[in-house]
């Protein structure tokens, strides 16, 4: 009897992990604005396995919000807590809205020995107070988990925190991109940045020009590398690369964003980076072709044609597809890297220059003016659909569209400008924010090959999104921070865990806490954060904590 009881104790034991209580530490990424402990009284509020989250009666998003707090909890605990609308006598986590706040996404929480209390502006609001209260949780199974009383009360910097994937140079899977949009949500991200076609690939079933698809979405092989012995050679894998996303895959990702509180918004990259629909419809380019989905990285010369009508037709047709499938009020419709050299030659283009009385001035060629225009038109008609356009910095060379939010890539130059002239900006700066970039100077020992670059977590965290040359009105204009993932030389859904995390980290704390900045104490948040990351089963780089 006595073995009996022995083994059933070591039983308890082993399944508990500790039959001791844990405390929560409110100490998370990315910090809150304000943590007030002992506030609420001494005695902690203990989470136990009959623990139930009340969510207002009738609101579907409040109830999904505590299935996803009850999941989180089971995820990081293994506690199976019940949900409900029906208010109990014994402590409970309580879902609620009604908070006062002119920021939609700011949230509360109270706690103290009678329960749980997290209050939002609105639901995205207590989404992210279930994050934070998520993230303070210590990670196994203990008999009990201790709440200290406190109280948080947040909101974040910037309503614009965005994270792009590159799904054309290298594909990804419908399941692998839920899963950045999971991670996203754990940063307590909320713009998902969808590149999804490019001169690589064609990503997305447009139906009313299948060959989109058919022919645009394969190409026969990829560049797998640049140097051999110190001398710049061209290397190929010979490996054929495709895939796409159907229209119904599409609507499904967006309604799996949705519930996280995330938008998508797409971006179909024009005028340049378009030999995968030229490869398609080799019409509507200015030599008529023939082309190939190109198989190597870089910038091509071949681009749509801007004097030809179809050009317009094929926009106008693809972009009403792209609306009935995205309602994001923001489409990405590019603007970068578009070589001005066909359309110097071509003689629809120049004829369309003549037409439109575009000229050539000291600030730029007549050619510039003439993607000005393609963009122009584009913003337009999107417009008239209720519509907003982001491009790339490069549609400040000639005349950005009145109303367009820049996406500053080449450093902070075009964003300072967009500002100045009243543009809505998003900072994007490769120097700090290209997560393709090494996160080692010592790129022999990386386990994974990128495309160049240096950009460390401590690099990240430290920048500040709004340059010191600007006023405050100025500033204002600079509406959200974002990090981009290209893939030309990510191969696998491993290699972008391992490149986004943990800089995410420090992307997460400049969208959402800017203010000052201390990287040791950032760096101990950041060291018990990657334990979800270790709990999710995520592969992150080490460099940050050696």
């Amino acid at each position: 009897m006595k073995n009996y009881f022995a083994l059933s104790f070591l039983l308890l034991f082993l399944f508990t992990g500790n039959v001791k209580g844990q405390k929560v530490d409110y100490q998370i990424v990315p910090l809150p604005k304000e943590i007030k402990e002992g506030t609420t009284g001494n005695t902690p509020f203990v989470l136990m396995q009959s623990t139930r989250i009340v969510y207002p009666k009738h609101n579907k998003q409040m109830q999904r919000n505590a299935e996803f707090l009850s999941e989180y909890v089971k995820d990081v605990t293994g506690y199976s807590l019940k949900i409900g609308t029906r208010k109990i006598k014994s402590p409970a986590i309580s879902l609620t809205l009604g908070l006062q706040s002119s920021n939609p996404e700011a949230y509360s929480i109270n706690i103290s020995e009678a329960g749980i209390q997290i209050q939002g502006a609105s639901e995205a609001g207590v989404f992210y107070g279930i994050q934070a209260l998520r993230k303070s949780m210590p990670i196994g199974k203990y008999a009990q988990i201790e709440f200290p009383s406190v109280e948080i009360n947040d909101y974040p910097e910037f309503g614009y925190r965005g994270a792009l994937l590159d799904i054309s140079r290298h594909f990804f899977t419908k399941e692998e991109v839920k899963e950045y949009i999971d991670m996203m949500a754990l940063h307590n991200m909320n713009r998902f940045h969808w590149h999804l076609t490019d001169d690589q690939g064609w990503r997305i079933e447009i139906k009313k020009y299948p060959e989109l698809t058919s022919i645009g979405s394969q190409r026969k092989e990829s560049q797998n590398g640049y140097y051999e012995n110190h001398e710049r050679i061209l290397k190929f894998d010979g490996i054929p690369h495709g895939g796409f996303f159907t229209q119904d895959d599409i609507k499904e990702v967006v309604a799996y964003a949705a519930e996280r509180y995330i938008t998508i918004i797409p971006e179909i990259d024009l005028p340049g980076h378009m030999v995968s629909a030229l490869a398609s419809y080799p019409e509507l380019g200015c030599t008529g072709g023939p082309y190939n989905v190109w198989t190597h990285w870089g910038i091509s010369e071949d681009v749509l044609c801007a004097g030809n009508e179809k050009t317009y037709q094929f926009l106008t047709d693809v972009f009403d597809e792209i609306m009935e499938l995205f309602p994001s009020t923001y489409i990405h419709i590019g603007g970068d890297e578009c070589p001005k050299t066909r359309w110097a030659q071509c003689p629809k283009c120049q004829a369309k220059i003549k037409a439109e009385g575009i000229k050539s001035d000291d600030k730029h060629t007549k050619e510039e003016y003439l993607q000005s225009y393609v963009m122009k038109y584009m913003s337009d008609y999107l417009s008239e659909h209720g519509r907003k356009i982001i491009g790339w910095d490069e549609i400040l060379e000639g005349e950005a569209a009145p109303g367009a939010t820049i996406m500053s890539w080449r450093g902070e130059a075009g964003g300072i400008e967009a500002a100045r002239l009243g543009h809505d900006v998003i900072m994007v700066p490769n120097n700090y924010l290209y997560l393709d970039y090494y996160q080692s100077k010592d790129y022999e020992s990386e386990p994974y090959y990128a495309i160049g670059g240096y950009n460390p977590v401590d690099k990240i965290y430290n920048y500040n999104p709004l340059p010191a040359s600007l006023n405050e009105t100025e500033k204002a204009h600079i509406i959200g921070v974002q990090a981009n993932l290209w893939t030309e030389y990510i191969k696998d859904f491993k290699q972008v865990e391992y490149m986004i995390l943990p800089r995410w980290g420090a992307v997460a704390e400049i969208q959402w806490t800017g203010g000052a900045k201390d990287y040791p104490a950032f760096l101990k948040r950041l060291d018990k954060f990657v334990k979800l990351y270790q709990a999710k089963g995520y592969t992150y780089a080490k460099h940050a904590f050696q």
